[in-house]
């Protein structure tokens, strides 16, 4: 059996793994605003596509092939963006 030692909040360090804090400031009460800044703020940081990915298991054969088309997609996208600027 493995116990991990009760850390920050009471939650064990391997749930707060890749965990970064995250501020939003409510201004007037404006709770709904603060929630889209919130929202905002987890899209980029990539919390939603994270969830997602974590609903079921992946084997790492697939990880791999999945995070090569993602790098395969970005480069491409890099260099569609650089013809458009510089021309090459």
């Amino acid at each position: 059996m493995i116990h991990n030692a009760p850390t920050q909040n009471g939650l064990s360090a391997i749930f707060r793994r890749d965990v970064k804090d995250v501020y939003v400031t409510v201004r007037d009460n404006n709770v709904d605003q603060a929630l889209r800044v919130l929202k905002k703020k987890m899209q980029r940081e990539g919390v939603f596509r994270e969830m997602k990915n974590r609903r079921s298991y992946e084997k790492p054969s697939e990880r791999r092939a999945r995070e090569a088309a993602e790098s395969t997609r970005r480069v491409r996208k890099l260099m569609r963006k650089r013809l458009e600027r510089e021309g090459y």
